[in-house]
């Protein structure tokens, strides 16, 4: 699902937030996704269908499920034909999975197979060392916040303290995008938006509608297909390896 153009010199623009950023120093603020934004969860995908197989049996081509088969974090099915299963095999295997999937992947134990996007450690620290706010906003539930914490510091992403905020989503029952919806105005009282991250084209689509002053950047790593359009003026990009002093 990177069905998204990537547009030419957008490596410039990431070096202009952060030329922005060291300019504006702790009146600027920052906001970046986690999941297919500043981290990659095709691991924890992978050891999931690894684990489940462990665990329940069946399916064993997939008891060493490759990472590099999920060309996204999206695209399961297609995955699982490309490790080797038939069309049908694989729909059985997921209608199976999906329960176990759901159980599983939204914790603190499996998140911490996540790794970073490429780049993107790199970027945020730049982000950090510029003297701007940073804010993590994630739909993760706070179950995770323990997982979520010790990934991003074994990374080396800037933690969660002073100028670093994370938000996670405290209700389950109130959507993604009505709690990143909710947080828009606490970023607002931070300082000065620069820019906000975003793989979900909804979520991107909302940052410029409150923002509009701000770059707002899709990380075309994959989406869910809730939505499939941009509002004019976000920047798609394929990661964050760009270096700090472009801009």
């Amino acid at each position: 699902m990177t069905d998204f153009e990537i547009q030419a010199g957008w490596q410039s623009v990431l070096g202009r937030i952060l030329a922005d950023a060291r300019r504006l120093g702790h009146r600027g603020v920052l906001a970046f996704d986690l999941d297919s934004t500043l981290l990659d969860n095709r691991p924890r995908q992978a050891a999931l269908v690894q684990r489940y197989v462990r665990e329940r049996g069946g399916a064993p081509a997939l008891a060493n499920f490759d990472v590099r088969h999920l060309h996204t974090g999206f695209d399961m099915r297609e995955a699982l034909v490309r490790q080797g299963l038939g069309t049908d095999e694989a729909q059985r295997f997921l209608a199976d999975f999906r329960p176990y999937w759901r159980e599983h992947f939204f914790t603190s134990e499996a998140c911490t197979a996540d790794v970073p996007v490429a780049g993107a450690v790199e970027y945020v620290r730049d982000a950090f060392a510029s003297g701007a706010e940073l804010a993590y906003v994630t739909a993760r539930p706070e179950a995770m916040r323990k997982g979520t914490v010790d990934v991003l510091g074994r990374h080396g992403f800037p933690l969660p303290g002073e100028r670093v905020q994370l938000w996670m989503k405290a209700d389950a029952s109130v959507s993604d995008e009505d709690f990143k919806r909710s947080t828009h105005r606490l970023l607002s009282s931070r300082g000065q938006v620069l820019a906000a991250f975003d793989n979900e084209p909804m979520h991107a689509n909302d940052y410029r509608a409150s923002f509009p002053e701000a770059t707002v950047v899709l990380l075309a790593t994959g989406h869910s297909g809730r939505e499939r359009t941009l509002a004019d003026g976000i920047l798609a990009v394929p990661h964050f390896a760009v270096s700090a002093t472009e801009g």
